[in-house]
């Protein structure tokens, strides 16, 4: 298969030529690994290429995505046998034991996997610049960021290395690296996807796993193959009676969306991210919507508070962890991630209790927002890519994190009321995908916009939990009224020949 034709198709079409015997499956990961070794020298998506043992990998042939290849990402999505690092030195040297439910429904549905994608250590941030890998780039410019945590899997899947590729969201992870990437991307309500064996709720149930993709119907039949509880969830979500493959195919009839552009927690939204928004509005309209100006009502750097409590104690965890069964040093973790950790051991633990326990307080707010309307429509993100670099923390900074190390001030700076600040700094260029992590509601980036400069921006759609059915219907309405799959065209040459 010629690498230019293997670009022309998503997964739900390779899989369809790979059934009725037009092409191999061998032939299609071969023109995988041929557009890998044109593109990732210049994207450093993938950090643990798997090409050859992907050449010869037996999968069930009965399965949706039979012979399709799939990357995986580097954090959560455990292969037995090989590494997972989360995008950090501590954990370089850890190997799965088992699969992980992604992994294991990924591969009884026939995908091969062509190896693992970079995220930032631990997926902490919205871009994906690491230690361990070195920064990821966006193939739509190069000089820009691809976005985070999945920022690898975005960058490859845009480039056509495959055609989707394993994300997860724990405040933006999957949506982030969708709109700055041009692709679609949807975060799953909260125990629709198993994140199991190895734990039951990821980041305390904040985090979903699912994927970015081309098409919408490839992240339909994916639902289909992920969704489902395994033996020891906390909590079940009934399937709907129908596949979500055929719930997309649906109309969704005449929605009531509520719009909003302005950030939640008061920082700057680009014109590009607003004007995205109020493009879709009008093809909404046009499409028999009812949209207007609405927004749930909830205090919004209580929600930063909030969210930046969880980091501070998945961080603190994932180090002790570490620590206790890699041997892994404080030098082994990035400075960010030391003082992160360094706050989460020192937050009391009440705090810390009630601040989970406020989450209720967001699901409330959404829930009224959403007695009145079927779904709500916002930026994605609240500014463009970030130039590779560009959100390094200052050297001066990072004397003032090295001192608070040094003098063990934890303490200090949670009652000093800086905590305030870190979660602004933190979060003000990506401030509208958190609520739906912490609601468990599910949401999505759909990329109706490009700018002038060729850099796509998605929006976000939300809706009450439980709902994905409603999200793909209206995005395969949206795909069908401003098709974005002919944009990657445009990247099918971008790439200067080059080795991984």
């Amino acid at each position: 298969m010629k690498q230019s034709e293997y670009l022309r198709y998503d997964a739900t079409a390779l899989a369809d030529l790979i059934s009725r015997g037009e092409v191999t499956s061998r032939e299609v990961c071969e023109a995988a690994v041929e557009r890998a070794t044109v593109v990732n020298g210049s994207l450093n998506a993938i950090c643990f290429p798997q090409f050859s043992e992907a050449l010869v990998q037996e999968y069930p042939k009965h399965g949706a995505f039979a012979g399709v290849p799939l990357l995986l990402k580097d954090l959560s999505q455990e292969q037995a046998g090989q590494p997972c690092t989360h995008g950090s030195r501590g954990f370089k040297d850890y190997i799965a034991s088992q699969d992980s439910e992604f992994v294991r429904r990924a591969r009884e549905g026939g995908m091969v996997f062509l190896g693992r994608t970079a995220t930032p250590e631990f997926g902490l941030k919205a871009v994906t610049e690491s230690e361990l890998w070195g920064a990821s780039r966006n193939p739509w410019d190069t000089r820009l960021t691809p976005g985070g945590s999945s920022g690898g899997s975005g960058a490859a899947t845009a480039a056509g290395v495959v055609p989707m590729a394993g994300a997860n969201d724990g405040g933006g992870s999957i949506r982030i690296p969708a709109a700055y990437n041009g692709l679609f991307g949807l975060k799953p309500s909260r125990g629709r996807i198993s994140n199991g064996p190895s734990m039951g709720e990821a980041w305390t149930g904040a985090s979903s796993d699912h994927v970015v993709t081309r098409t919408v119907r490839d992240s339909a039949t994916m639902l289909d193959m992920l969704s489902g509880a395994a033996p020891g969830d906390p909590f079940v979500i009934p399937k709907p009676g129908v596949a979500y493959t055929d719930l997309m195919q649906q109309s969704p009839g005449s929605l009531k969306i509520g719009v909003f552009t302005a950030s939640p927690y008061d920082t700057e939204v680009a014109p590009e991210c607003i004007a995205a928004v109020e493009e879709t509005a009008r093809i909404l309209e046009n499409l028999g919507h009812k949209v207007e100006y609405a927004r749930p009502e909830f205090d919004g750097m209580a929600l930063a508070r909030c969210y930046l409590a969880l980091y501070f104690g998945e961080v603190s965890a994932m180090m002790a962890k570490a620590k206790e069964q890699l041997g892994a040093t404080n030098s082994d973790f990035e400075l960010d991630t030391r003082l992160l950790g360094m706050l989460g051991n020192t937050m009391p633990l009440s705090d810390y209790v009630l601040r989970r326990q406020q989450w209720n307080e967001f699901a409330r707010a959404l829930g009224a927002f959403f007695s009145g309307y079927d779904l709500y429509l916002c930026p994605t993100a609240g500014q463009l890519p970030a130039r590779i670099g560009e959100l390094e923390t200052p050297a001066h900074l990072k004397m003032a994190a090295k001192l608070m190390l040094a003098l063990k001030a934890g303490k200090m700076v949670h009652r000093s009321g800086q905590v305030d600040q870190v979660a602004i700094e933190n979060l003000a260029r990506t401030p509208f995908t958190q609520l739906a992590n912490l609601t468990g509601t599910p949401a999505m980036s759909v990329p109706v916009h490009w700018t002038a400069e060729g850099i796509p921006v998605g929006v976000q759609l939300g809706a009450p939990h439980g709902d994905e059915a409603v999200l793909l219907q209206l995005a395969a309405q949206l795909e069908e009224a401003a098709p974005w799959f002919g944009y990657y065209e445009r990247l099918e040459n971008a790439f200067p020949k080059a080795c991984l």
